[in-house]
């Protein structure tokens, strides 16, 4: 077992490979997210918030009923709902309903979302190279791959 994973854990005896491997993620996952959500907070908004604006970014001037919201998340969100509702209170989203079916809402991010997008990003990629410095661009492409091998098959 990797010595770093042994010390975060604090534990001495070795882990079967594949729970090293699940365990390595989570830990890693964990640190990721927690660094970020540092960032992000000083904006006002969340992880999953951020995601929906980066999402209705992607679309813009256009953009996306909540059941095509919520199928593009990262990480896939039973309350979309509301994540929407707090960033229209915060001028960050509008909503509008369709003419062929006024039960569908669409959102589409506003100018204030994307200004807050826009400064988010010079940090977000600030995160992505701290967290990646130790890697050469090589190993970049192979830890992507092998990410994209473990759940490939869930999509």
């Amino acid at each position: 077992m990797g010595e770093a994973l042994k010390k975060w854990l604090k534990m001495s005896k070795d882990l079967p490979l594949r729970e090293e491997v699940g365990l390595n993620l989570r830990v890693a996952v964990a640190l990721l997210n927690s660094k970020f959500d540092k960032q992000i907070e000083q904006f006002g908004i969340t992880t999953a918030q951020y995601n929906v604006l980066r999402i209705l970014k992607g679309v813009y001037p256009e953009g996306h009923a909540r059941c095509a919201i919520a199928t593009r998340m990262v990480e896939r969100a039973s309350d979309v709902t509301r994540i929407i509702d707090r960033l229209e209170k915060q001028g960050l989203v509008e909503r509008d309903r369709t003419n062929e079916d006024r039960r569908i809402s669409i959102t589409r991010i506003t100018e204030k979302g994307i200004e807050i997008l826009n400064k988010l990003n010079k940090i977000v990629e600030a995160e992505h190279k701290a967290h990646t410095k130790y890697l050469s661009d090589e190993e970049c492409r192979q830890l992507s791959e092998l990410l994209e091998k473990l759940y490939m098959n869930e999509i």
